[in-house]
């Protein structure tokens, strides 16, 4: 008996086994945040940022609307052809399908390559086209669509109807 535990008193204590040493899981990428769904009725979409701002540019009427020093629509009242001018920032090497929108309805347009500058993609309209007095008096604002551009939802402020009122 005193073997046995001479025996078991040298026998050596076992290590305790390591802890495994936690390996740290990389958190999830978060997920991309879905772009908001247009919605469903036009006159719901953010207004496009800017402002309207009148002024006379080479004789002309014109309402500008954008930031500071970088418009991207126009309407401009041709005085010597009494023609307006409606255009917005884009390039086009063709005529280019248009569309305007207000609370009255949708208006087709085509523009006209001819009629604007470098830089802009632009249609010609009567002074006494009823499309101007809808986008005078649509309630807030309308639209100016250029396929493959995205929208312009632009307001209906005064400087629209001195342009129009300029040119008739």
């Amino acid at each position: 008996m005193l073997l046995a535990a001479l025996t078991a008193a040298c026998a050596a204590v076992p290590k305790p086994l390591p802890v495994p040493v936690p390996v740290p899981t990389p958190a999830p990428s978060p997920r991309p945040v879905p772009a908001p769904p247009p919605p469903s009725d036009w006159r719901d979409a953010k207004q496009t940022p800017g402002t309207w701002r009148w002024l006379v540019t080479g004789g002309n009427s014109q309402a500008a609307f954008g930031q500071p020093g970088s418009p991207v629509a126009t309407l401009t009242c041709e005085q010597l052809t009494r023609t307006i001018l409606l255009a917005r920032a884009g390039d086009a090497a063709s005529a280019e399908p248009m569309t305007v929108r207000t609370t009255f309805g949708l208006r087709p347009l085509s523009s006209d390559p001819a009629a604007g500058k470098p830089g802009w993609i632009t249609t010609r309209l009567g002074p006494r086209d009823p499309l101007l007095d809808q986008m005078a008096f649509s309630r807030g604002r309308f639209t100016l669509e250029v396929a493959g551009l995205p929208a312009l939802y632009l307001p209906s402020w005064p400087e629209v109807s001195r342009v129009i009122e300029d040119c008739r």
